[in-house]
């Protein structure tokens, strides 16, 4: 390897690595942010909330690596230009395309591993993702017994409590209401002091009450007109209720492994082609319930009696009959036809999901070849580096990407395209490449602040000097 070539692998992966892991980082936080009240409030281990954190990490990747080619490729050549390295590369005889030699290799290598990161890694850190994601939305609030307030977190309990000691644990002025035995008969305890204390395995709670009365009411039963109200004092009562459900517990990998985003290549090649045989079954059966209200006219038709009158008509109890019944099989016809039809478009809708799923792995992976088309040249044009320009226009480039990915996606998705409109976006933005790629080798001065004004400069003087040749002639 030469020294031309070290300098520019070093100038180039410092910024790959840190802008990567600066999308990453960005991504997260917004997933952060948008499950924050789930996270908090929940007695989660750190384990837990590191677990899902790096799971979530691993589902942004291919989304960052495009964003980090696209970055460093603009800021490494914006440097070079910048700094003038890229002119005194020119004039010792290297070309704009063996400069950027070393960054394509890098970002081939790079395409390589996005795709076999979205192939093989995706789907199991996706599938891990979905997994704990889930058990923490189902995870209630850990315990948590207010002064003041009324708790009824615990099934069928309501519990206030009047204030608590420094120690967090002894109560005052307990209140229990138990729900437990239904609406037939409420039980309400009060005590004086208390003392709360959770099992070992955190499974069971345990309140000790000292000095209190349990109160039971009875509406209905047996005893309900005897004995309606009954009280009972005592010094010291255990209570012990079930928390097995605040814990966090782990749900079964089969529960989300049918999902399209838990699958590779050959696993969503072979599920399509199996909903695709279910969809096709689907319509023949459809086809086959549509002809069942006229086979049931025409069975009408030829069974009914009909009694003719001297003009060969039907009389009017007779016609009436007719159209009302023509009148039901033509609506629950038409009803019958329209679920027919929300259902193979459900259908439809989601087989075209397995297949943007399976064109998405391939895009997302020649995007990072895309970006850097765009950002090296652009970079060596503008030879703009730092922060600034080379941010901006990473930004607006992705977004443009994106926002027509997104919108090809909603289309595919619909079937208004085939499934090849995936790759939309990647065809709009090669122009835009090839373009930069072309202006870049011929040293072109196409976002060269001076060499515009100049030429307005030329054009504005033009147009006064003729308009001084015509005052002369006049």
């Amino acid at each position: 390897m030469k020294k031309i070539d070290r300098l520019i692998l070093r100038s180039f992966i410092g910024p790959l690595v840190l802008t990567f892991t600066i999308a990453v980082f960005v991504l997260l936080m917004q997933f952060v942010w948008k499950y924050i009240d789930e996270l908090v409030g929940k007695g989660l281990e750190f384990s837990v909330i590191a677990e899902l954190l790096l799971y979530a990490s691993a589902t942004f990747v291919p989304m960052a690596l495009p964003i980090a080619v696209l970055f460093a490729s603009i800021m490494t050549m914006g440097n070079f230009g910048e700094k003038y390295e890229l002119v005194a590369m020119k004039a010792g005889g290297i070309s704009v395309s063996r400069i950027m030699m070393p960054m394509a290799l890098v970002v081939l290598l790079l395409t390589g591993v996005a795709f076999y990161f979205a192939n093989n890694v995706m789907p199991t850190a996706m599938l891990k993702y979905r997994m704990t994601l889930y058990d923490i939305t189902r995870k209630k609030p850990a315990v948590n017994i207010r002064p003041g307030e009324y708790y009824s977190e615990i099934e069928n309990y309501v519990i206030r409590v009047g204030s608590k000691d420094p120690d967090g644990n002894t109560l005052r002025d307990v209140i229990i209401y138990d729900h437990s035995k239904g609406v037939s008969e409420t039980d309400v305890i009060v005590a004086r002091s208390g003392v709360m204390t959770a099992s070992a395995d955190n499974q069971y709670l345990r309140f000790i009450l000292r000095d209190g009365y349990s109160y039971s009411e009875q509406t209905t039963g047996e005893n309900h007109v005897k004995r309606p109200l009954t009280t009972i004092g005592f010094d010291e009562q255990v209570l012990t209720f079930d928390i097995s459900s605040f814990s966090f517990n782990r749900s079964s990998e089969d529960l989300f492994k049918g999902s399209y985003q838990m699958m590779n290549i050959a696993q969503l090649d072979t599920t399509v082609r199996k909903l695709e045989k279910s969809l096709q079954t689907r319509r023949e059966q459809g086809s086959q319930q549509m002809l069942i209200p006229f086979h049931a006219w025409q069975h009408w038709v030829a069974h009914d009696t009909v009694v003719p009158t001297e003009n060969d008509v039907f009389s009017a109890d007779r016609r009436r009959t007719a159209v009302s019944f023509a009148l039901n099989t033509a609506r629950s016809t038409a009803k019958d036809a329209k679920m027919q039809a929300d259902l193979q478009q459900a259908d439809s809708e989601y087989i075209n999901r397995h297949r943007i799923e399976w064109q998405r792995k391939y895009t997302l992976s020649v995007a990072c070849l895309l970006m850097f088309l765009i950002g090296a040249p652009f970079g060596s044009i503008v030879r703009k580096g730092g922060l600034g320009l080379p941010l901006v226009a990473s930004v607006l480039f992705f977004v443009i990407y994106y926002v027509i990915g997104m919108i090809a996606e909603k289309a595919v998705r619909e079937s208004a395209i085939g499934p090849i409109g995936m790759w939309i976006s990647t065809l709009a933005m090669l122009p835009i490449g090839l373009v930069l790629t072309f202006q870049a080798t011929t040293d072109s001065s196409l976002f060269d602040g001076g060499v515009w004004r100049q030429r307005l400069q030329r054009l504005f003087h033009r147009k006064a000097t003729t308009k001084d040749d015509t005052i002369d002639q006049l």
